[in-house]
Order: C-alpha cells, then sequence, then structure tokens
C-alpha cells in the first residue's frame, strides 16, 4: 500500500541515519571518558576498546529509543510542511490512521529496546566492573609504570622505577618505599629485574642501598649497601569477592531480591521499554502542536520531551530507592499517564474535538432554555 510503503522509506532513512550520528557521538564521549579513566589507573589502558563498546552496547536502549522518536517527527513535520499531511486528512486518514505503519516499522525496534534493557544492560555493566576490578586488583609489580610513583594494592609500598626493558621484567633506577608496623625503609639501586626462583617470584636488585629506621619517633637509622639484594614478592592480589551494583545485577535476580535498590533498577529497565512505546504515541502529536514552526523548531520540542521524560525515569529510581514512592505506582502514574496524555491528544486531533467545539451546544442550550 503506497501509504504505509511511503512513511515507512523515509521512516527508515531518518531512523538509519539519526542512530549512526548518535551512536558517533556517543562513542566519542565515551572514549574521551574511559580514556580519562586509563589516565587514573581505573581502566587497563590495553582494555580501553573494549570498555567502550560494552558501555556503547549498554546505551543502545536510550539511543534506539531517541532515533526512532526523532525519525518519526522529522518525517510527520516534514509532512506537515510539505502539506502533504492535508493531502492524507483529505483522502481520509486521520491523525489515528498514521498509527499503523508507524507501529509496523517501531515493532522490531521496540523489541529490540525492550531485550537491551532487560538483558543486555546488566550483562554489559557487570563486564566493565570485571574489567575494572580485575585491573584494580592485580599484583604491586604489575601496578608498577615507568616515570611515575604507584602505590601498592594495600598502600604499604610505593615504588618507582625509571626505565623497563621490553619484556616488562627488567627496569632501571628502582626505588622502593615501604612502610609496616611503624617501621619504615626506603631502598633503591641502579637496576632490578623480575626472576623466579623454586615455583616463588623475587625482585632482584643490583648496585644500591637501603635505609631502614626501626621506629617512629627514634633518631636511630640503618644504612646498608648491597651489590645484590633479593626480595619475595608476595601474591598481594586482594580477594575476588566484590559487591556488585545493581545496574549489574541481572533481571531475574532483581525480582527474586526485591529489596529498595532492586525495585529501583528494576522499574528504570521496565521504564526504558515503555517508554519507548509511549514515545512513538507522543510522536506523532508533537508535530501537530505547531505545524507552521517547522521542522527544527519541532525536533526542539521533541528533544526537550525526551529529556523531561527521562528525567522522569531517573527521578523515579531515586524516589523508589529511597522509599518515597512504590515501584508500581510510580510505573503507573508516569508511564501510565504519558500513555493517557498521549492516545487522547491523538483521539482529541483525529475528532476535530475543541475546547470551543465542546463549549458550543451548552451555550445554545442554555440560550434555548432562557428563550
Amino acid at each position: 500500500m503506497l501509504f504505509h510503503s511511503s512513511i515507512r522509506k523515509e521512516l527508515a532513512r531518518t531512523f538509519g541515519a539519526t542512530l549512526v550520528v548518535l551512536i558517533t557521538i556517543v562513542m566519542t564521549i565515551i572514549l574521551i571518558r574511559t580514556l580519562g579513566q586509563a589516565s587514573r589507573g581505573v581502566v587497563n589502558p590495553s582494555e580501553v576498546m573494549m570498555v567502550m563498546g560494552f558501555s556503547v552496547l549498554g546505551y543502545l536502549p536510550v539511543l534506539l529509543t531517541l532515533s526512532l522518536f526523532i525519525a518519526i517527527v522529522g518525517t510527520l513535520s516534514r509532512m506537515y510542511a510539505e502539506s502533504e499531511m492535508v493531502i492524507w486528512h483529505s483522502s481520509g486518514r486521520g491523525l489515528a490512521g498514521f498509527i499503523s505503519p508507524l507501529w509496523w516499522f517501531a515493532w522490531p525496534v521496540l523489541i529490540a529496546v525492550t531485550v537491551l534493557a532487560l538483558l543486555i544492560w546488566p550483562w554489559t555493566n557487570q563486564q566493565v566492573l570485571e574489567l575494572k576490578v580485575r585491573y584494580e586488583k592485580r599484583g604491586n609489580i604489575e601496578r608498577v609504570a615507568p616515570g611515575r610513583f604507584q602505590e601498592s594494592a594495600d598502600g604499604s609500598r610505593v615504588f618507582f622505577i625509571d626505565k623497563e626493558s621490553a619484556d616488562n621484567k627488567s627496569g632501571s633506577n628502582v626505588f622502593i618505599a615501604s612502610s609496616l608496623n611503624g617501621k619504615t625503609s626506603v631502598t633503591s639501586a641502579r637496576s632490578g629485574r623480575i626472576e623466579f626462583v623454586n615455583g616463588e617470584r623475587f625482585l632482584l636488585l643490583d648496585n644500591g642501598q637501603r635505609l631502614d629506621s626501626p621506629a617512629t619517633g627514634t633518631l636511630e637509622k640503618k644504612l646498608s649497601q648491597f651489590e645484590s639484594y633479593g626480595i619475595r614478592v608476595p601474591d598481594d592480589v586482594l580477594a575476588t569477592e566484590y559487591a556488585a551494583p545493581a545496574k549489574a545485577v541481572p533481571t531475574l535476580t532483581l525480582l527474586r531480591e526485591p529489596t529498595r535498590a532492586n525495585k529501583a533498577e528494576l522499574a528504570w529497565r521496565i521504564g526504558l521499554a515503555l517508554a519507548a512505546v509511549n514515545l512513538v504515541l507522543i510522536a506523532v502529536t508533537v508535530p501537530g502542536i505547531s505545524p507552521r514552526s517547522g521542522r527544527g523548531g519541532n525536533l526542539v520540542l521533541a528533544l526537550l520531551t525526551f529529556v523531561v521524560y527521562y528525567n522522569l525515569i531517573s527521578l523515579g529510581q531515586t524516589w523508589i530507592a529511597g522509599g518515597r514512592i512504590g515501584m508500581g505506582a510510580y510505573l503507573l502514574i508516569l508511564h501510565g499517564g504519558a500513555f493517557a496524555l498521549a492516545v487522547g491528544w491523538i483521539a482529541s486531533r483525529h475528532q476535530n474535538w475543541s475546547l470551543a467545539a465542546l463549549w458550543r451546544p451548552r451555550s445554545r442550550n442554555a440560550a434555548a432554555v432562557s428563550s
């Protein structure tokens, strides 16, 4: 059918172009943020692209919804601006008649948003968290970077090397400062290397000296010089157990453990799916609010509507976590209210209802009664 095919073709072009632009922008922002985290030692520099990929995949529900919303608003705004909407209305196609082709185009996107929000979103957050935790729990030797003072995992030692070899197992101008049970020691050496002796890892220092301070507050110090000095490097990786935040917990676990934090996260995920459905209906109404404002004005209004809607979803997540409102009540008020408002607006425009038309029969009846 010409009506359905023409709308869906234009929607597909606009949706694809919008999605590519949004993903490019988000990838750039996430890359800058991830590089900043890598420079602070939060993320492994060799895993920056992996962290960025998982992060972008987690943002896909919002990006898909926004792209679909902009595509519908842009297409209908173009039809209003070029008087094509008037032609379709004259041929018997009311505003409600546009829901069918829009729905046939949008339903795969809506299913994808639901799957991404309920299943992929927690999985991507869990993968990013595991990458960060694994990098945070690396050993003291792996923490050392050339030209930087680096603290050990337990905070008892500070390391520094000037240069390191290509195999990352030896370096020059080594400095180690340690503090344990009130005793401090400073060790410096011209070079150092990592070797395994009887299955244990040792740090072997060459041509250096060590300054020991037995106790805090005393002036007694001991200076030792050495040609070769070995230090056993213990397995100081912290425990692998960690408490995962609610955003990294699978949806089924959230349902089985209905704490406030879990309910808030569950409301956020369900809200992403419900908001995608409501925004399809809202997108039908936005271009008709001010048809003469043009495509740019309608897009600005659409972006404002989208931002307000998603801020309300985030606000509800905070309120549910704080116990100020129940999950079911908030989902009903926000998403049910948005659905009722959109359907009511479409019905009023489809039937050409107006306050003046509703008031006019009452006025005439009142005049007839008075006469």
